[in-house]
């Protein structure tokens, strides 16, 4: 699967599996931690070393854990990863692209009232 097939594979899912409050919530604190993480990963590790962007790996894998704990609130929760390339993939298309994309079409801020 191409990565722009992906990214509409994901999007066709993701309101679905996006529907409790409180996994909303913290989607939209932790997606921005991720993207610190990121940037506190990749800028040291070219310019610092590794050790230096071990922060930014730390921000990373405490923001995917606690999305994981949100997703597992959901009652349609996302398919299970078939490997580790799947897992990058759709971790990078998720925190770069579809959720941003589900916040800006307002899905985020519909799906957060509907579950009201």
């Amino acid at each position: 699967m191409s990565f722009s097939e992906l990214l509409e594979w994901q999007w066709q899912h993701y309101d679905a599996n996006h529907r409790n409050r409180n996994n909303l919530l913290i989607h939209i604190l932790a997606v921005p931690l991720f993207w610190i993480g990121a940037i506190n990963f990749v800028v040291p590790l070219v310019f610092a070393g590794l050790i230096h962007a071990l922060g930014g790996a730390i921000l990373m894998g405490l923001s995917l854990f606690a999305q994981s704990k949100g997703h597992e609130l959901e009652a349609n929760p996302p398919e299970p990863f078939k490997d580790l390339r799947d897992f990058a993939r759709r971790v990078l298309a998720e925190q770069f692209v579809t959720f941003p994309r589900f916040v800006l079409s307002g899905g985020w801020w519909r799906n957060f009232n509907a579950a009201g």
